[in-house]
């Protein structure tokens, strides 16, 4: 049994993943940070730990696991118990577990279980399809530090002596003011004047398309025979995941990629970070969506997932 496939699949919808007799694993959210010295963008995430205090059976993995394999439940508390004494095992041998996407287990010389998560997944669904990426440095330079290094070269105060020596200078700053102030009311009265252009120009425009529009007659002398096509419509509230994009142009070629290989592929809306969501195909029952997604994983995209979501 892959049980870390389960385990992983749960951590998308769950804070708590409990193997019963073994330990749980827990996620934690953090928002975006920036790292210092390496100037790297890391979009918000969800934290893994483990704690084998949390060991008493919850059922959520069973159930998981009888209705993905059509078992009954006692059948995949089971096959859970038999995993967890084998894993039990190998830890008492010395040696280390690796759960795919996951993360490492193993024993100290205590006894005591260590856990090392693993970074290549990020089990946060609003943050589906961001990346780190990194920034050059910015470098704020001090304007204030500057401007008095200017004014160590050209002095700019003026003593009361040589304010009065030089009263001319007020009519002529009074005159820029005023003729500040004049070329700026003109130029907002030259603006008001071509906006209410524009607009009387769009009115006539849209006058004469309506008009041509009224007037129109169009006539087919040779009408085509009616067909009438059987559209299979798929819709439901349970969709397979492909990929999340922020450009819409590239989230319609995946699109066409996908309808190629079959696929009833879509775009389902935007989500609030923006990014255009895009599906190999929506079910209406969770079990036809968990069989549809375990067939993709294997043999297209590892990274699908199940999104419960109902549509406008």
């Amino acid at each position: 049994m892959q049980l870390e496939l389960y385990i992983s699949d749960l951590l998308y919808r769950y804070e708590c993943v409990t193997v019963p007799e073994f330990g749980s694993f827990l996620t934690q959210r953090v928002s975006a940070k920036i790292h210092d010295s390496t100037h790297a963008f890391y979009p918000p995430r969800k934290v893994l730990s483990f704690n084998e205090q949390i060991n008493q059976n919850d059922g959520l993995l069973a159930r998981y696991i009888a209705n993905v394999e059509k078992i009954p439940f006692e059948t995949a508390t089971q096959a859970i118990s038999k995993r967890v004494n084998t894993l039990k095992a190998y830890l008492a041998q010395g040696e280390t577990l690796l759960f795919e996407n996951i993360g490492e287990l193993s024993l100290n010389e205590e006894g005591n279980l260590l856990f090392q998560p693993s970074y290549h997944l990020n089990y946060l669904t609003d943050a589906f399809g961001l990346g780190q990426f990194v920034s050059q440095e910015i470098i704020r330079e001090t304007l204030k530090e500057e401007a008095a290094g200017i004014e160590n070269v050209i002095p700019i105060s003026v003593t009361p002596e040589k304010r009065k020596s030089r009263f001319y200078l007020r009519y002529a700053a009074v005159g820029l003011i005023a003729l500040t102030l004049g070329s700026l009311g003109m130029s907002q009265y030259y603006v008001n004047q071509i906006e209410a252009q524009n607009q009387l120009a769009e009115q006539e425009a849209q006058q004469a398309l309506e008009q041509r529009i009224q007037e129109a007659t169009f006539v087919i002398s040779n009408p085509l025979p009616a067909v009438t096509l059987h559209v299979t419509k798929h819709t439901g509230n349970y969709h397979i995941i492909a990929g999340a994009f922020r450009v819409e142009a590239n989230a319609l070629k995946k699109i066409e990629q996908l309808k190629i290989a079959g696929y009833h592929a879509r775009i389902i809306g935007v989500n609030k970070y923006g990014l255009h969501e895009v599906v190999y195909e929506s079910h209406e029952t969770r079990q036809e969506a968990l069989k549809a997604l375990y067939t993709i994983k294997n043999t297209d995209n590892k990274d699908a997932w199940l999104l419960v979501k109902a549509l406008d």
